[in-house]
C-alpha cells in the first residue's frame, strides 16, 4: 500500500519507507493499485506535487502499461467507454489505447474452447479513472489475467498451475512528464521482474511475430 487505508491491514507503507530512507516528508503523485507493479512517483515538496498534478489533470503525462488479457485482441485499438466514479455523478469519459505485442495459445481446453488464448499488450490510459484498464478490458471481453475482481477464475487458476503466477498481470512500465522546474522531458522506467517477467518470456519464446514494445497507438 502507498499509505494507510481503512481497506487494508498492511503494516508497511511506501510513504513511510521513503520517509525513513530520505529523512523527510514525501507527497504521492502517481499511485498504483496494490496488485499493480511498476512506476510510482513522489514529490519532495507540496509545490512540486501540485505542479505534476496539474500535468496529470491536463493529460500531458504519458503512461504505458504492460498487461496480459484473455483471448486474442485486435492488433491495436481504442476503448472509449465512460466509467462510473463511485459517487452520484454521471459516468465520466474514459479512454484507453492498446497495441498487441504477442499472443500465446496453450493446448489446454478451457470452458467450451479446445485451447486457451492470451494476448500481451502495451496499454496507454488516456484518462485516469479508478481501475480503468481492468474495467475497460473486461468491457471488451478480454479481462486481465490475475484480476480477482474483474477477471475470470478459470484463467487465473490456469496461470497459477502452468506458470506459478499468482499476481495481477498489470505493470506500469513507463511514465513521461515535464520536469516541473526545468521543463525537460523526464522518462521513468520500471523493468519487469519476477513472475511477470517469466510470463513475458513465455509469450516471446512461442511468438511467431514480435511487435516493438514501445510502439505507440495513435488510433
Amino acid at each position: 500500500m502507498v499509505h494507510k487505508s481503512p481497506r487494508g491491514d498492511d503494516r508497511q507503507f511506501i510513504m513511510q519507507m521513503l520517509r525513513d530512507q530520505l529523512g523527510q516528508k514525501v507527497w504521492p503523485v502517481h499511485r498504483l493499485d496494490r496488485a499493480t507493479s511498476g512506476v510510482l512517483l513522489f514529490a519532495l515538496d507540496a509545490d512540486t506535487a501540485a505542479a505534476i498534478g496539474r500535468q496529470i489533470m491536463a493529460r500531458t503525462v504519458r503512461k504505458r502499461y504492460l498487461a496480459v488479457v484473455r483471448g486474442f485482441t485486435e492488433a491495436s485499438g481504442r476503448i472509449d467507454h465512460p466509467l462510473s466514479t463511485g459517487d452520484r455523478r454521471e459516468d465520466q469519459p474514459a479512454c484507453t489505447d492498446y497495441v498487441r505485442l504477442a499472443t500465446l495459445e496453450l493446448p489446454i481446453p478451457i470452458g467450451r474452447y479446445p485451447s486457451a488464448r492470451y494476448s500481451l499488450l502495451s496499454v496507454w490510459p488516456r484518462t485516469g479513472r479508478t481501475h480503468q484498464i481492468r474495467r475497460h478490458f473486461k468491457h471488451i471481453f478480454h479481462p486481465l489475467i490475475g484480476d480477482t475482481t474483474y477477471g475470470e477464475g478459470r484463467h487465473n487458476r490456469l496461470f497459477r498451475m502452468e506458470f506459478g503466477c499468482h499476481r495481477l498481470l498489470l505493470h506500469a512500465m513507463e511514465m513521461e512528464l515535464q520536469h516541473p522546474e526545468s521543463g525537460e522531458l523526464v522518462r521513468l522506467h520500471a523493468p519487469l521482474s519476477g513472475e511477470f517477467a517469466c510470463v513475458e518470456a513465455e509469450f516471446y519464446s512461442r511468438a511467431d511475430q514480435r511487435m516493438p514494445a514501445d510502439k505507440d497507438c495513435n488510433n
